[in-house]
């Protein structure tokens, strides 16, 4: 019922081409690689492993050359991944029956045309950086082709279904892969050229903007003129009445939020951001976070514990990720939480510090920073020692000398003199008896 075709594009791409074809391998009917310029190996390794080689002129135009890998492919379904990209194997063994479904579910009412996916990108620790979302298993159909010479994307045809169970996985946005093959430099120089055949278009102006902005940070931001132009650019962004996708314009707030965070002198710009930022995307984890980061500087313990109060509920979904609203912070529980104990300790809020406290010790017994307030608050609630030890017993194995001097040294951080002898006491009476 299913022939898949893998197509992909290359060039220079020996370093990822054998994991780019070996995911495939065993389920696809056809692999065809069409090379755009290497000068590498990349052709070699693909024919050793057998893949079908065809060469494609490069005219500055993405979607040309993908649409010719696509004429090149006789199978009913394409799987169209870059050389950088992947299925897990786990995940490409269930590619072919998500298909069969597709076919079956086409036989009852509509086709089904295309199937999008979790796209995952990683970083140079090997680390998710956010998670969006691609098609790029589609028909073999005339009907769907791409379109764009850049940042190109495939036409629709048919009904179009999302499959959260397998996921695509990137390593093309990791800052080094950018730097060693030219990216920035190429994306830009296409994009200026396409502007000028459309030099009103707010969306080749935010991918520009998008590749300018990374290009600036890979040379330290030392070119003056092209970061002027960064801002211009995301500054109509964020005036732009439409055509602007949620994913740009949080770029643009994160851009002027940090452009105005560094200089103690802008403040009240930064805030001004901040809270614009904070109503257009009040459930966005990033934003939240660093407005509340801002609001406790500035002492309104307040307001930041009700901004983050409020995206609590994400913390542990894996939603936050899959709808985009971590790509700058990821929804770690330590940065969220450590704003929440920040301002929980302004407001003198017992409840709130107790919990927090509890979730970051829980992480990191060793953060003294969190453990001393955590010990003083316990005790001025009207603890006994024996109680306070019994809470610590939660997170720290009482019965280990090395805990107890942790939790003892807090204690004479925070004041508690009597308890930390108790501690230490125990302690030395553990040591001497093992």
């Amino acid at each position: 019922m299913v022939k898949l075709s893998q197509c992909m594009i290359v060039k220079d791409e020996e370093k990822n081409i054998e994991q780019a074809l070996a995911w495939a391998k065993p389920i696809a009917y056809e692999q065809i690689v069409v090379d755009t310029g290497s000068t590498d190996k990349t052709v070699e390794i693909a024919e050793k492993m057998g893949a079908k080689i065809y060469h494609f002129k490069w005219i500055k135009d993405f979607a040309a050359a993908k649409n010719y890998a696509i004429e090149q492919a006789t199978g009913n379904w394409i799987a169209f991944l870059d050389a950088d990209e992947y299925f897990i194997p786990e995940d490409a063994a269930e590619l072919i029956k998500i298909l069969e479904k597709a076919e079956k579910v086409s036989k009852q009412g509509k086709i089904v045309g295309s199937i999008k996916t979790p796209w995952v990108h990683f970083d140079d620790k090997d680390e998710v950086m956010y998670i969006s979302e691609q098609t790029r298993l589609f028909r073999n159909v005339k009907e769907l082709r791409y379109v764009g010479k850049i940042h190109e994307h495939i036409t629709t045809y048919g009904k179009e279904i999302y499959n959260g169970d397998i996921k695509i996985m990137h390593t093309g946005y990791a800052d080094s892969v950018q730097k060693d093959k030219g990216k920035y430099e190429r994306n830009v120089d296409i994009l200026r050229t396409e502007l000028k055949a459309d030099p009103n278009s707010i969306t080749l102006k935010m991918y520009l903007v998008d590749s300018l902005h990374a290009k600036a940070a890979s040379e330290n931001y030392s070119n003056e003129k092209e970061l002027a132009e960064v801002e211009k650019l995301y500054r109509e962004v964020l005036e732009s009445k439409k055509g602007v996708g949620d994913f740009f314009k949080k770029k643009a707030y994160f851009y002027f939020m940090r452009k105005t965070g560094e200089d103690p002198g802008k403040r009240k710009e930064c805030l001004k951001v901040c809270e614009e930022a904070y109503n257009a995307f009040p459930n966005d984890l990033d934003i939240c976070y660093n407005y509340a980061g801002l609001l406790n500087e500035m002492k309104e313990f307040k307001k930041a514990l009700e901004v983050l109060t409020g995206v609590e509920p994400m913390m542990t979904s894996t939603a936050a990720h899959s709808a985009g609203t971590s790509a700058e912070i990821r929804s770690d529980p330590t940065m969220i939480y450590g704003q929440m104990l920040l301002a929980a300790q302004g407001l003198g809020d017992t409840e709130n510090i107790m919990k927090c406290a509890s979730i970051l010790l829980t992480h990191d017994k060793t953060n003294q920073s969190v453990l001393s307030p955590f010990i003083s608050t316990l005790l001025k609630r009207g603890a006994s020692e024996d109680e306070v030890l019994g809470v610590l017993a939660n997170i720290y194995d009482i019965t280990s000398p090395n805990d107890l001097l942790l939790i003892a040294r807090a204690a004479v951080d925070c004041g508690a003199k009597e308890f930390a002898v108790l501690i230490t006491t125990i302690a030395g009476e553990l040591m001497h008896n093992g």
